[in-house]
């Protein structure tokens, strides 16, 4: 009983931290795309596209980190001493995104406007890489001893989460060109469009060098993808992200239902998301601490799980509510002020 609960636990956590990743990441795409957009009134369409749902993507990452200091607060501890660089600079440069999204419309000045346009730039530039560095940095492991972090301050700094840093924001401008192409008519999608295919490469490329290095980073991860039978079970992911790669560069090069290389793009995103499941599983804190080890006390999950039970419908019935309210192409004409 005690491994169901811990195990619904995660999953919740999983979903969270999913949902952020696909809501947060095409939002944060936009400000990395901002750079290839100089112009003032393509900029202001590019925001109006996500202004009526973008300051609702953060309840998810509350729900993630809420729920791993409730669920896991052994994880919780060891985690944030080990990852306090990345993520510092992750939520300053979402505060300061976030202000800049807000104060751009009331900028008189062009100068100014210009600087709340480079705060929006670098804050989502920076929230994305720090976000992939944090999860290279959990991925390659965190040194351990009892129950405490036993690492240095720039651990979490190596190739490899420099690699996964640089992917995650290839990934998420990926995700926001696809967004802005199922949202925006004419020219402006045209160059999104291009955009998506650059971005495409660029995020392909990422998920093949991560999927390479992560197997050889521990003996763990080698066998849960390369022993038998497991690569029996596991074969399916790398291959079914494949044939979602091969959709989504035809569906960006030729006319057709300009949604579908957004929902091909979250597919991905959600396959590599399983794809570092069956690496971790059933690790927390590779390879140091497993969930079981995590978890708080069975009446602590047990009397949580039941507001999870209901919070969390909520929380998607509103979240799909807002989407669906904002639906469709976009009016260039009309949006935020």
């Amino acid at each position: 009983m005690v491994l169901d609960l811990t195990t619904a636990w995660a999953l919740i956590l999983a979903l969270a931290v999913f949902v952020y990743v696909v809501l947060d990441g095409f939002d944060l795409g936009i400000g990395i795309l901002y750079p290839f957009f100089p112009k003032k009134k393509d900029r202001d369409i590019m925001m109006n596209s996500v202004a009526p749902v973008w300051d609702g993507n953060e309840t998810w990452l509350v729900l993630g980190g809420g729920g791993l200091f409730a669920a896991f607060p052994l994880a919780y501890a060891i985690i944030l001493p080990a990852l306090y660089p990345p993520i510092i600079a992750m939520l300053l440069a979402l505060v300061f995104r976030g202000v800049a999204f807000e104060f751009r419309w009331r900028a008189v000045r062009p100068g100014t406007k210009r600087l709340w346009d480079a705060a929006f730039i670098g804050g989502s530039v920076t929230a994305a890489l720090a976000q992939g560095i944090a999860l290279g940095a959990l991925l390659q492991g965190i040194e351990v001893e009892g129950r405490a972090y036993a690492g240095g301050w720039w651990d979490w700094l190596t190739p490899f989460t420099l690699l996964t840093g640089a992917s995650v924001v290839a990934g998420y401008a990926l995700l926001g060109a696809c967004w802005l192409n199922m949202k925006l008519d004419g020219e402006i999608q045209q160059r999104v469009r291009e955009l998506a295919r650059v971005f495409g490469v660029l995020t392909v490329v990422g998920i093949v060098a991560v999927s390479l290095a992560t197997p050889f980073l521990d003996a763990g991860y080698f066998d849960h993808w390369f022993g038998w039978p497991n690569i029996l079970w596991v074969a399916p992911v790398p291959v079914a992200v494949g044939v979602l790669i091969v959709m989504l560069a035809w569906t960006l090069t030729h006319d057709g239902r300009d949604w579908l290389p957004f929902l091909l793009a979250l597919g991905m995103f959600l396959l590599c998301f399983v794809g570092l499941g069956i690496s971790m599983w059933p690790y927390v804190i590779p390879t140091s601490v497993t969930l079981a080890q995590a978890a708080a006390p069975y009446e602590s999950q047990l009397f949580m799980i039941v507001g999870a039970a209901v919070l969390v419908p909520v929380i998607l019935a509103y979240t799909g509510y807002a989407y669906w309210v904002f639906r469709g192409k976009m009016d260039p004409d009309e949006g935020y002020h």
